[in-house]
């Protein structure tokens, strides 16, 4: 079992900047693939960014947040983490991190296993 916890979220303006944080644990963490999701309310959870297992040399991005957001991961730390710049009104949802033990770097939620409760990030204009 992976037990996954995000934190980071909360109200910012349009422009602003943000850091989310995703801590996994109960499985070596290298060894797992993770990603960044989101929920707008009345809206399908949506892709953000995901990151490959391993040396974590892998990264794919939302084309509306390419340039924007950053995911990084360190393995000593067992975390995960989503830079997100420049932020926009459209970017408000809760963020959910994912981990996965077979898919590196994969970009639908069906890719991943195990899921935080996720956290809220709101962007004011």
């Amino acid at each position: 079992q992976v037990r996954v916890a995000e934190s980071g979220g909360g109200l910012v303006q349009a422009g602003d900047s943000l850091r989310l944080s995703c801590a996994a644990s109960g499985r070596p963490f290298a060894s797992l693939g993770m990603g960044w999701f989101r929920q707008a309310p009345g809206k399908e959870r949506e892709f953000v960014a995901a990151i490959t297992w391993s040396d974590g040399s892998g990264t794919y991005y939302e084309d509306s947040v390419k340039g924007r957001f950053t995911i990084s991961r360190d393995n000593l730390k067992s975390t995960v983490y989503l830079q997100m710049n420049s932020l926009k009104p459209e970017d408000t949802a809760v963020y959910y991190c994912g981990a996965s033990t077979f898919r590196s770097g994969g970009q639908f939620a069906y890719e991943y296993e195990y899921w935080g409760q996720g956290t809220q990030v709101t962007v004011s204009s």
